[in-house]
């Protein structure tokens, strides 16, 4: 399966504090840039684990793009990036707390101007499955963008091009806050008509978009939302959950394979990217997800949404 992920670009600077942060104070502890941004993150992991993976999204051009583009080409991945002089290549402040929790400020980068004039066509009508996050949704630009992206394979000239293949899309909801603040409604509306036939939320955004508190009842209610979509609901420490048949389909529960927390940042990228691997290859989405679950465990237990893969890992990045 060609896959084709857009979305954000962007450097992260991980903050992880020894102790409290006091106003006016001073703490030692880990202070990292890393490369990131959610969609970037999944087009890596997927990657990693083998996919054929091409990447859309935007960056300056800036000390910061130039490394952008020499960063996805040492990942492996075909990436169409469109380099702008009006904004700076997209930043992201973390802060992971002591709990291995994290929050973030993301900047108004040159992610954040995707614009559907921006799009390579030719990539995303040819690929057989196409990736959005909930980051590219949130604020226009690059909502249009993305948007756009996600519907050009639609079109009856492309759908020609892949010999009358369909092409697939999946969405990452990204961000319980953000959906929470823009309006459940609002979101749904920018998402429900694109075709989604997976949904890729943890808990607190199948939460808040399906108005339910129980991990199945969120997943059929999600699936119903969105026209009978394979719903994989991430459980964090309690591992996944999949809803496959429509909302009155088969539920499998997916057990977790680590509780050491150290660091979220990424654990839902790392989970996405490895899953659309091996979903593509297999077509089995539960066996993706018991996947899919050692990786996001293996890059949680270290700080930073894409670690270096070490040898314990590459046994878990071969898709059988």
């Amino acid at each position: 399966m060609r896959l084709c992920v857009v979305g954000d670009y962007a450097w992260d600077v991980l903050i992880q504090a020894d102790n409290e942060l006091l106003p006016g104070g001073d703490s030692f502890g880990n202070v990292m840039l890393t490369p990131g941004g959610s969609a970037a993150n999944v087009a890596v992991w997927a990657a990693r684990c083998g996919a054929q993976v091409e990447f859309v999204g935007k960056i300056g051009q800036d000390r910061f793009g130039h490394l952008a583009v020499e960063d996805m080409a040492a990942e492996a991945i075909t990436a169409h990036l469109i380099e702008t002089d009006e904004h700076l290549t997209g930043s992201v402040a973390v802060f992971v707390e002591p709990s291995g929790e994290r929050s973030m400020v993301s900047g108004h980068g040159a992610d954040h101007y995707l614009m559907p004039d921006d799009l390579p066509e030719q990539a995303l009508g040819l690929a057989d499955h196409v990736h959005l996050t909930g980051w590219s949704l949130f604020v226009d630009p690059p909502r249009a963008g993305a948007r756009r992206s996600a519907v050009i394979g639609a079109e009856p000239a492309w759908l020609v091009e892949r010999n009358g293949r369909p092409q697939t899309v999946s969405l990452d909801p990204s961000s319980y806050q953000l959906i929470a603040e823009a309006g459940v409604d609002e979101f749904l509306g920018w998402t429900q008509d694109l075709g989604v036939s997976l949904l890729l939320p943890n808990f607190d955004e199948g939460r808040v978009l399906s108005g339910r508190n129980e991990p199945e009842a969120i997943a059929r209610r999600l699936s119903e939302l969105y026209d009978g979509a394979l719903v994989v609901l991430k459980l964090d420490a309690k591992g996944a959950l999949v809803l496959c048949g429509g909302p009155d389909g088969e539920v499998t529960l997916v057990a977790p394979a680590t509780d050491r927390l150290v660091d979220a940042t990424g654990a839902g990228d790392s989970f996405a990217g490895a899953f659309l691997a091996h979903w593509s290859v297999s077509g089995d989405p539960v066996a993706a997800a018991r996947f899919a679950t050692p990786v996001a465990a293996w890059v949680i237990e270290r700080l930073g949404a894409r670690p270096e893969p070490t040898p314990e890992l590459l046994p878990f990045l071969v898709v059988d």
